[in-house]
């Protein structure tokens, strides 16, 4: 049987092609391309990466080398570095240079700042192509591992659990050495296994001199490997050492608009996230959704403080908080404003004493009534043996209430959030395998690594948006085009003089930037 033969490797070709006839027009490549040739990267805040005995790289090639890799599912540096030597299209845009993988690394690492406004850049340019819709937004988070396993997490209890430990091992290798009856093979294992013991102890009594240290939260932690990341649980109870991305989706094509690398929970990320959006879009006529993770008092003040037309999800109400019966919760006690007292479902008034008391985020007033005493329903209201039924009022109360009525009135609207926010993440951990944080030592250097994420997700909605990947290289080459002729005209406003006869004289500047 015949089989289609390959070509000799040892035949010499007859007609060479440049490099550039190996990459068709249409390939999104030649976009990245034009993507970085617009940014001006010496605004942006890049860091030149230095080399030794050799000029350094131009931040441009290793910024193509990043966006490139990340839209093709490659985030390691020793990988990036491998591409750069057989990949064609890697070849073809960075003009054939072989970055080493710490020169590759160290540049992503020393550029957060820099990525996030190149991330900005592609928000810039789906506005202006009018792919971003900017009156509907929504909000959410998702846990992506960090470099530090379990085992490197510690917390209070975790180390004294361990300092137990070690001092319960250490009375029992005592004990063994006080029976070892002059067994000197056996004696110095037992020495070697209570120094060993006794480093540890050293160890963890340092971080938990650290720990003791830290007033950032009540419970703080502390990790080895990344210092920055911290034990969170991720879904029902299963828990990792991860980072929280929240980001901003534009409902319009599901781009994102932002997006911020934290190690806390959602509870007080709603108000800085629509700060951001209001400064990116320029506007407050949005409305933003959130599941019920976001739903805090504080965070409904700042929206409504903004005039932010906000949608978040109602959470169940805690058992502590339940009435016996339903129809005894504390919603269903009427508030008047005017008299600042609630009426609940028998008739019964209840007042406040008009003294707030201090919660540890927020202040209060509370509302009782003696009617409670006589009150034939009472043990369908409260379980309270003593005070009676008691409502707590904070000083975010109204804002609560004005989100539950929104949400009332908002019909099919809310049911778009999870069809919206989830979207990039189905993409970037689901088909992309981005589950993960790819660098260590900091929050810093795991938030370039998410910016580059964020930044590859736009672009490649961007080349499959509705422009057309021809549509837009042209508009790019516009827009550069258009830009180099504003600088020209500048320049030869800048470069001319004016005779006494009118005439104008034109002097051509050779250190002038004209293109």
């Amino acid at each position: 049987m015949e089989y289609q033969q390959g070509q000799d490797r040892e035949q010499l070709s007859l007609y060479a092609t440049c490099l550039d006839d190996m990459i068709p027009q249409d390939n999104s490549v030649r976009l990245i391309d034009q993507f970085v040739n617009l940014l001006d990267l010496s605004q942006m805040g890049f860091q030149i990466i230095a080399t030794q005995g050799r000029p350094p790289y131009d931040p441009a090639d290793l910024l193509k080398l990043f966006i490139y890799g990340y839209m093709n599912q490659m985030r390691s540096s020793r990988r990036l570095e491998k591409e750069a030597y057989r990949n064609i299209e890697m070849i073809w845009l960075i003009k054939n240079l072989k970055p080493d993988h710490n020169t590759i690394a160290r540049f992503r690492k020393e550029n957060p700042k820099a990525i996030r406004k190149v991330f900005r850049q592609s928000v810039a340019i789906a506005r202006n192509f009018n792919l971003i819709g900017e009156t509907l937004i929504a909000g959410d988070s998702t846990k992506l591992r960090a470099q530090n396993s379990k085992k490197n997490n510690y917390n209070k209890k975790k180390i004294q659990r361990h300092l137990d430990y070690i001092d319960k091992k250490l009375q029992e290798h005592n004990q063994e050495l006080a029976t070892a009856d002059g067994d000197r093979k056996k004696t110095k294992e037992i020495k070697d296994q209570i120094k060993g013991r006794k480093q540890q102890q050293v160890k963890y009594r340092a971080i938990q001199k650290q720990l003791d240290n830290d007033a950032s939260s009540e419970n703080p932690q502390r990790s080895i490997s990344d210092p920055d990341s911290r034990h969170q649980i991720v879904w029902g109870t299963v828990t990792e050492v991860c980072y929280t991305a929240q980001t901003t989706v534009d409902a319009k094509h599901k781009l994102l608009i932002d997006y911020k690398l934290t190690n806390q929970n959602d509870k007080k990320a709603m108000g800085i996230m629509l700060r951001r959006a209001k400064s990116i879009l320029q506007s407050n006529s949005f409305t933003a959704l959130y599941d019920k993770g976001y739903h805090t008092g504080s965070e409904f003040h700042i929206a409504d403080s903004m005039g932010i037309n906000t949608l978040v999800a109602i959470p169940a109400i805690g058992r502590k908080s339940q009435a016996p019966d339903p129809k005894y919760n504390a919603e269903n006690f009427i508030y008047n404003p005017d008299d600042d007292a609630y009426t609940c479902p028998q008739g019964n008034t209840l007042y406040s004493n008009g003294s707030w008391y201090k919660a540890r985020n927020y202040t209060f007033k509370q509302y009782k009534t003696r009617a409670c005493k006589q009150c034939p329903v009472r043990d369908n209201c409260t379980t309270s043996k003593i005070n009676g039924k008691v409502i707590q009022r904070s000083q975010y109360t109204q804002n609560i209430q004005d989100n539950a009525k929104r949400i009332a009135q908002s019909g099919a609207l809310y049911k778009k959030r999870q069809a919206l926010v989830e979207h990039p993440y189905g993409t970037i951990k689901r088909q992309w395998g981005f589950d993960h944080i790819m660098t260590k030592r900091g929050i810093k250097a795991a938030s370039a690594d998410f910016g580059l994420i964020a930044l590859a997700y736009n672009l490649r909605r961007l080349f499959n948006s509705k422009i057309g990947l021809h549509q837009l290289i042209v508009l790019l080459f516009l827009k550069k085009y258009i830009k180099a002729f504003i600088r020209l005209k500048k320049a030869f406003t800048q470069c001319t003089t004016k005779n006494t006869d009118h005439s104008i004289n034109f002097v051509f500047n050779p250190n002038f930037n004209y293109f």
